[in-house]
């Protein structure tokens, strides 16, 4: 028997990405009740955030930053479906994997940190669509006259959108958790990165009902880019060549922030060989 048929062949590391993806979803689909307590959370919060801005549409005249009623409510119920899907809340097990010292093990093991956690993230993200993210979005369809575009063009790019927010989203979470490689205690920032991602996100009112100073200011930085610019796709706020810039954007965002996360871990692997740990 040759060496290479006594042997067995080692995964290619795709494969090994591929199959974190499918322990994610196998993973959060143990957690079915807590999926369906956050779909009662989303339908309950979706009929509040669209009763106070449809009423902020009403004393405006009908019309508000560009949103009729349709279009405010295709925000509200797009955006109530993507919760389960993003992470703008800044938690995340690799801050306390850092904190336990667990985190020696994942720098052993022969996978890019960055990458396993994300595949990790996006199968386990992937499986609240069904029993949250989706039926949200039918309670919306069913219940109220939100406005959807027609032509497939708009959801295969707004897909595509999607799945671009969740790497973003937890591209950022990532870097965030990395710090702890130097503070140990990061929850003092996790708690400022949750009220921050979660309002330049647009995760309570449109970004484009900002005002003017505070919509550049949330603009330029990634936070939009895990929300608002999906939900402005899929809802036709954003159509044409719009569309396709904040795609660009959501791009360039995850270019530059893997780019940083990969330099921290780089960085925090060679701090924590000279602590010792």
């Amino acid at each position: 028997m040759t060496p290479s048929a006594a042997a067995p062949v080692a995964p290619a590391p795709a494969r090994a990405y591929l199959r974190l993806l499918v322990a994610g979803f196998r993973q959060q689909s143990a957690y079915l009740a807590a999926a369906v307590g956050g779909l009662v959370a989303n339908a309950t919060f979706g009929f509040l955030k669209a009763a106070i801005l449809l009423a902020t549409l009403a004393a405006a005249g009908g019309t508000l930053g560009g949103y009729d009623t349709g279009t405010m409510l295709a925000y509200v119920w797009l955006s109530q479906a993507m919760l389960g899907l993003v992470n703008v809340y800044g938690r995340d097990v690799l801050a306390e994997r850092i904190r336990s010292g667990d985190i020696a093990v994942d720098f052993l093991r022969p996978l890019d940190l960055q990458l396993a956690g994300l595949a990790t993230f996006l199968g386990s993200r992937l499986f609240t669509l069904l029993p949250r993210g989706l039926p949200t979005l039918t309670v919306g369809l069913l219940t109220t006259g939100m406005a959807l575009p027609r032509g497939v063009w708009p959801y295969l790019l707004g897909t595509l959108s999607v799945l671009l927010a969740m790497t973003l989203s937890y591209l950022c979470v990532y870097a965030l958790s990395m710090s702890a490689l130097w503070l140990v205690e990061i929850r003092g920032l996790q708690v400022a990165y949750m009220v921050v991602a979660s309002f330049c996100c647009g995760l309570y009112i449109p970004v484009g009902l900002f005002p003017g100073w505070l919509e550049t200011l949330a603009r330029i930085t990634p936070f939009p880019s895990t929300l608002m610019t999906p939900v402005e796709i899929l809802s036709g706020y954003a159509a044409g060549t719009d569309a396709l810039r904040l795609v660009a954007v959501q791009v360039l965002w995850i270019s530059v922030v893997a780019a940083g996360g990969h330099l921290l871990t780089r960085a925090g692997r060679r701090h924590l060989e000279v602590q010792g740990g």
